[in-house]
């Protein structure tokens, strides 16, 4: 253990320099870097530098599947750059949403040989070029490969460099410290100022404020620095300010705005950022409604646009909104409701395709005589409706005569003075085109160019997902009705009864499956079974099992599980399958059983006791058309009852699957006196409270009775 420190130690310092060394060769504001656990789908950040910890913690952990950045470059080995908003907000809409400020980013995959342990993230401000300059487009691949020889040697010498809890935070690069006399002349330079100043550090805290600040804000310097402002200082407490001061770290560009000090008093805060904090400068407005001094991307908002804050406000609430949004139609609505007053908007449409031909899914504010210049017509058209669907690039009219300039039949259409065309891109498609107009003219900055198409984003993958449901639930549901058991035999001598939950509960599609087939007189067959999956391809082959099942049922369970996998086996479907086969012998009060590899049957002795029943292994369907199945008899006595179930029912997340089990079997054994249609409704319950939900559950009980008590 006194050797594990040092190698540690040495490897996490190595990387730190890596991130150091990228920061300082490139120029980047902002690094983050990250790491993936072995065996893990999630990212987790390790090192980060240029901003507090704060301001990163939405982005600690990055799933694989996340539409992000980084995920998308450790998944495809290859370098992502973004080099402005509207590019992020076309590429990346969600994340587009959450960071509304001016900046250039690149995503790289730290590679070692033909895996990918990390990914660097780099940040640089809305002022960047376009395109990666030569320097930096060599120096990522090579600050990457530092990290990644660091990596490498660490898990060779058998300390591999995870992450932490937390990421560590390199200290900001800072000027060194003024001479006396530089901090003397300094100070009368600042006290000659007209207005007042104040410094942040990174986490936005007070460090320093002139007396004639403290007088402007209204307070005492004593009291105010250490601490926030929009906390100390109740009237800045809008959400506005602090997003100020947010997009001033993550961009590296001025910011600004205008407060209110109770009563009557307006302020100018103009923010300059740089890696060690934030300088403000303060002055008073005379006029009340006096906008705030224009800068780089901090000047006031047009009146005709709302505030950004507000703005983000009502996108964030439609995102939450669209994830419930079930049908097309219903997409629109909630579209049409929110979008149009929040973002001041005085018409809407949105257009889908449909062989070849452009096809109104609703629409807001328009007349009906232009949605009929835009309904069917053919995608090659020139119509911006069509050409912004075909070429997945927005397109944005400042005025009506542009707008008819492009598009003769605009003039149709009365009352607006401007308009935009986004595409509604999902998964990198074109799934439509969002339509917006205007009643007085736009700039159409290049904020709120972003803004738009991330709204756009957003709205294209609800089509999608509304689409992709309204397509499944039909086809779910004529394939679920085919699949299960209507309703269960009734078999003398047995009281049986069975539950299904799909993982998939929208969709009402799994995998799993059970069976009770009544043979003759004196004997019934029992199956449960689960195919690898929870989509329209696994419930299709999992109709087909239980069909095999079904048809052999009757032979000896080897028997039925040999044929049943020698048709897996031929039909070659890519999913494997278990099973548990059981052979119901009433008359003479015994089961046998075979399994392939199925979770444990529990067998509930008439005493009351449960044991869980480890029968000899067999090999999932569908891998091996030679594999045998071993049977195993067991006595099943009047009060005797099994409990066939599929994994859904006991995995659970950080606990032995060895555990779970008995936790069922317990659960089992106090439903005895109980029916059985009661109980597996009592058990479904349970699993509803332990397991997460994320697979199908299928669950049969049976219990043996007196002959005639059926």
């Amino acid at each position: 253990m006194d050797n594990v420190g040092p190698a540690m130690h040495s490897a996490e310092d190595r990387l730190d320099a890596a991130v150091a060394r990228a920061v300082r060769e490139t120029g980047a504001t902002v690094a983050m870097l990250y790491l993936l656990p072995p065996g893990s789908s999630t990212l987790r950040l390790a090192v980060l530098a240029g901003v507090p910890p704060e301001l990163a913690d939405p982005w600690l952990r990055v799933p694989l599947s996340a539409p992000m950045p980084v995920s998308d470059a450790v998944k495809d080995r290859h370098l992502v750059w973004l080099g402005s908003q509207e590019e992020l907000a076309r590429r990346y809409p969600r994340l587009a949403l959450v960071l509304p400020y001016r900046f250039a980013l690149a995503a790289a995959p730290v590679l070692t040989g033909t895996t990918a342990p990390g990914g660097l993230v780099l940040l640089w401000p809305g002022s960047h070029p376009p395109q990666l300059t030569p320097q930096e487009r060599a120096a990522v691949p090579d600050c990457c490969g530092d990290a990644a020889r660091v990596l490498h040697e660490a898990r060779e010498a058998g300390h591999p460099v995870t992450a932490g809890v937390g990421p560590r935070v390199l200290p900001p690069v800072t000027a060194p410290p003024p001479t006396p006399a530089d901090a003397v002349a300094a100070a009368d330079f600042v006290a000659r100022l007209p207005g007042g100043c104040c410094t942040l550090d990174t986490h936005g805290r007070i460090t320093y404020l002139t007396d004639a600040g403290a007088a402007l804000v209204g307070g005492r310097a004593k009291d105010l620095v250490g601490t926030l402002p929009w906390v100390s200082l109740r009237w800045l407490a809008d959400p506005h300010f602090e997003d100020r001061y947010r997009g001033a770290m993550i961009s590296r560009e001025p910011m600004s705005f205008t407060a209110l000090r109770p009563p009557d008093q307006w302020l100018s805060f103009r923010l300059y950022p740089d890696a060690s904090g934030i300088s403000v400068y303060i002055t008073p407005v005379s006029a009340p409604n006096a906008p705030a001094p224009p800068t780089a991307t901090g000047g006031a908002a047009s009146p005709s646009a709302p505030g950004r804050a507000v703005a983000l406000y009502h996108l964030m609430h439609l995102a939450a909104t669209l994830t419930e949004a079930v049908g097309i139609r219903d997409v629109v609505e909630l579209v049409s409701e929110q979008i149009v007053p929040a973002l001041r908007i005085q018409a809407l449409a949105v257009m889908t395709a449909a062989e070849g031909r452009l096809r109104s899914e609703g629409h807001r504010g328009f007349s009906a005589g232009l949605m009929e210049c835009f309904e069917g017509a053919p995608l090659t058209s020139h119509a911006p409706v069509a050409h912004v669907l075909a070429t997945g690039v927005p397109a944005f009219y400042r005025t009506f005569d542009e707008f008819r300039r492009a598009f003769e039949p605009a003039t149709l259409q009365q009352g607006l003075a401007a308009w935009a065309f986004l595409p509604l891109l999902a998964s990198g498609r074109a799934v439509g085109t969002l339509v917006l107009g205007y009643e007085r003219t736009r700039p159409f900055e290049p904020e709120e160019r972003a803004l738009l198409t991330s709204i756009a984003g957003l709205i294209a993958q609800a089509l999608d997902r509304a689409r992709l449901y309204d397509t499944k639930e039909q086809l779910a549901h004529s394939l679920q009705a085919h699949l299960l058991p209507h309703t269960l035999p009734r078999i003398d001598g047995l009281d049986v009864a069975a539950r299904y939950l799909p993982a998939t509960r929208g969709m009402g599609i799994g995998g799993d499956f059970y069976d009770v087939i009544r043979l003759d007189a004196t004997t019934a067959a029992a199956a449960i079974g689960d195919v690898q999956g929870h989509n329209v391809k696994a419930a299709a082959l999992m109709g087909q099992v239980r069909t095999a099942v079904h048809a052999s049922a009757g032979a000896p369970p080897a028997e039925v599980l040999e044929r049943t996998n020698r048709l897996l086996t031929d039909l070659d479907p890519g999913l494997f399958t278990s099973c548990l086969y059981v052979h119901l012998d009433l008359a003479g009060h015994r089961a046998l059983l075979a399994t392939a590899g199925h979770p444990p049957p529990l067998l509930r002795h008439p005493g009351g006791h449960t044991e869980v029943l480890r029968l000899p292994p067999g090999l999932l369907l569908g891998i091996d058309r030679a594999a045998r199945y071993p049977t195993t008899e067991i006595p099943l006595p009047p009060g005797a009852a099994l409990a066939l179930y599929t994994d859904g029912l006991v995995e659970v997340p950080g606990t032995d699957l060895d555990e779970s089990t008995a936790a069922l079997a317990g659960q089992f054994t106090r439903g005895a006196g109980r029916s059985m249609d009661a109980l597996a409704d009592s058990l479904v319950r349970y699993a509803e409270h332990t397991t997460p939900g994320s697979d199908d559950i299928a669950l049969l009980l049976i219990e043996a009775l007196e002959n005639g008590d059926g």
